[in-house]
């Protein structure tokens, strides 16, 4: 089984394989942690990286290399905007690490640093969001040997996850 820690930090200086940029539809330079990695990895050379991909649905991947970071390769995933949690939001953020791991394995990659996908301007309540995402990765990892870092920007959100990654979800 993989290996799951949690730090508090900026996921733009993690010295892993790929980070996971919580990224909108269009892949374009947003706010938050997606504002960050694009200012971190040199956002001419990314936007033009994701230009040429063009679009990544809500709850899928996709891989651009890091250019100026320290890990190799960003993952692209679009969570979702939080509606009340009746609109199909669960599956979607689950498919989210899902699918951020799959293209990670596809691609021979070990290490994998996230965010907290969608629960910044999208609004998913963290705690929602650690138990989906808990459960989403802990069921992945069960026989692959990949390492997962979520790097969670501040002190509330740690606790919140290391608590839900203590407890069975």
């Amino acid at each position: 089984m993989g290996n799951i820690k949690t730090i508090q930090g900026d996921i733009t200086t993690q010295k892993v394989d790929a980070i996971v940029n919580a990224a909108n539809e269009q892949l374009m330079r947003g706010g938050g942690v997606c504002g960050a990695i694009f200012a971190a990895a040199g956002a001419e050379k990314l936007q033009k990286a994701c230009d040429a991909i063009g679009h990544c649905a809500t709850g899928d991947a996709v891989i651009t290399e890091g250019f100026n970071l320290p890990a190799s390769y960003i993952i692209h995933t679009v969570g979702p905007v939080w509606h009340g949690g009746k609109s199909g939001e669960e599956d979607k953020l689950r498919s989210c690490y899902i699918r951020s791991l799959e293209v990670a394995e596809t691609n021979g990659l070990k290490t994998v640093a996230f965010p907290s996908i969608s629960t910044g301007i999208f609004g998913y309540p963290t705690e929602k969001a650690a138990q989906t995402a808990v459960k989403a990765v802990k069921e992945y990892l069960k026989d692959k040997d990949i390492t997962v870092l979520w790097v969670l920007f501040d002190e509330e959100t740690k606790r919140i996850y290391d608590r839900v990654l203590g407890e069975e979800v």
